[in-house]
């Protein structure tokens, strides 16, 4: 009886000291490599739910801003917002302002997911070297390391993801007039693929990568500086409990969406047109009735800014941008703070402002 009187006791003995060490191992921040990899995939989950419904809520406004940025100036349906999306809804319907949607989001989805996580490893690699550097070990990250974070995470997302891009672009402005249909995301990069060869899928990817560095380095780096200024200065009575509510997260998201893409909307514009080179149909159906068969023919990036400002002027290289401008406001606001959100309900810990 004895001997089994001790046996309880020396298990439950066990038990506590494992829990110590438990514990112990949880205050020195050793965590297992399956909570790890858990982290991981929660991250990149929030990311991409962030970046399917952001870009689904303003999916006609991103078809449109496609459609005025490459249509032949010589032949214009598209002209101005309300008219662009009456013109649609009147000749493709309802299904024609969702046009593209699908490898949108596609391609948004793990480009989003791959945005918020490498931005969040960056952080966290730039504010390391910045404290080892100051030899200040609660240096926080600067609004200049938040755009070097952000651009970081930009270019990685947008090389990783930018073949879906390329046929999303040529899948947008097909219309029931085009000559020849793509009939989706796979059957495009196959045809691009056999037609053009694997290069074509990076055509404009050198504008691209050039406007992803100022505009997605100044989404994080404006987001995340107003919401620490306005945490920290506790401005107009917005802040609650030292936390900010949706509609402040999505006000400074708009903000953010606002300064980033006005300044690389031109780069925008040139990414969309060289991605029509080699495409033997592009200028139809860029008009969508056949009338113009004039080639589109850019050398490079240098070429395609200089060509469309001196056959178009200066105002071309921003075709498009109030209905980028009404579509990004909310995308930006809507993906942050999905994300924030997302995060929390799978109870990742938010740090990518470190």
């Amino acid at each position: 009886m004895a001997s089994e009187d001790v046996k309880p006791s020396e298990s439950a003995v066990t038990t506590i000291v494992n829990l110590a060490e438990e514990a112990k191992l949880a205050r020195e921040g050793v965590k297992a490599p399956s909570y790890a990899i858990l982290s991981v995939a929660k991250s990149l989950t929030a990311g991409g739910v962030a970046g399917g419904v952001s870009r689904t809520a303003v999916a006609p406004l991103e078809r449109l801003k496609i459609l005025l940025q490459v249509q032949n100036p010589h032949n214009i349906k598209y002209n101005g917002t309300i008219q662009g999306l009456k013109y649609i809804w009147k000749t493709e319907g309802f299904r024609g302002l969702f046009k593209g949607n699908g490898t949108n989001c596609a391609r948004i989805i793990p480009n989003s997911a791959v945005k918020f996580f490498s931005y969040e490893q960056a952080s966290k690699g730039i504010l390391y070297l910045y404290q080892q550097q100051t030899g200040n070990e609660d240096a926080q990250l600067t609004p200049l390391l938040r755009l070097g974070a952000g651009a970081c995470a930009g270019i990685i997302a947008m090389s990783a993801t930018y073949p879906m891009d390329m046929v999303r672009g040529r899948l947008t402005v097909q219309t029931e007039n085009s000559p020849y249909q793509y009939r989706g995301m796979f059957h495009a990069l196959s045809t691009v693929l056999r037609q053009e060869g694997p290069r074509a899928l990076y055509k404009g990817w050198l504008p691209s990568v050039i406007g992803v560095v100022p505009y997605v380095g100044l989404n994080f780096a404006v987001y995340e500086s107003l919401k620490d200024w306005l945490i920290k200065s506790k401005a107009f009575g917005l802040v609650q409990d030292n936390e900010l509510g949706v509609t402040t997260r999505l006000a400074c998201g708009a903000a953010a969406g606002t300064i980033g893409q006005t300044v690389a909307y031109p780069l925008d514009v040139i990414r969309r047109r060289m991605q029509m080179i080699g495409w033997k149909d592009a200028a139809s159906i860029v008009t969508g009735e056949g009338r113009s068969k004039a080639p589109i023919e850019y050398t490079g990036m240098v070429d395609a800014f200089r060509k469309t400002v001196r056959h178009e002027g200066i105002g071309a290289l921003y075709k498009g941008l109030v209905p980028n401008s009404v579509k990004v406001v909310p995308s930006i606001a809507l993906a942050f703070v999905t994300y924030e959100m997302v995060k929390d309900i799978l109870g990742v810990e938010i740090r990518i402002s470190d």
